[in-house]
């Protein structure tokens, strides 16, 4: 499968971000400027998938919440260029009777088999570019 994103400048270090049908994001070089930075962005994206497989996977176990939030942190390598060296995520559950067991296996299955942004932030990813001027 392919996945294909568009980013379209407006100014400075300001852009437009389109993924398929989402919608559009404003994208900065800075995040003093009310926009989302692109590690920011990463580290969203990291939430938000192993999120997505937690909640799939405790469903489907019938464990019943009221509430899930994650908080992640990510500690940047100084100096260029500022990548993660280090990612903390922290899984906050809320209801009753919830199983242990359940959600260490959720989160162990969603961090080794199904994120695919922790598992990309894992692997040296090849790349490759070219150039269109119009």
């Amino acid at each position: 499968m392919t996945t294909k994103a568009h980013l379209k400048w407006v100014d400075n270090e300001r852009f437009l971000a389109k993924s398929g049908d989402s919608p559009t994001y404003v994208v900065d070089g800075s995040d003093e400027n009310g926009a989302i930075c692109p590690m920011q962005m990463l580290l969203i994206s990291a939430a938000g998938c192993t999120a997505i497989d937690v909640i799939g996977i405790l469903t489907k176990k019938q464990v019943h919440l009221t509430e899930f939030e994650v908080n992640i942190t990510g500690e940047e390598a100084q100096p260029l260029p500022q990548r993660y060296t280090q990612l903390s995520v922290e899984y906050v559950f809320y209801g009753r009777n919830i199983p242990s067991k359940a959600v260490e296996q959720a989160i162990r299955l969603s961090e080794t088999k199904y994120c695919c942004v922790m598992a990309t932030l894992n692997v040296k990813a090849e790349h490759s570019y070219k150039i269109i001027e119009s």
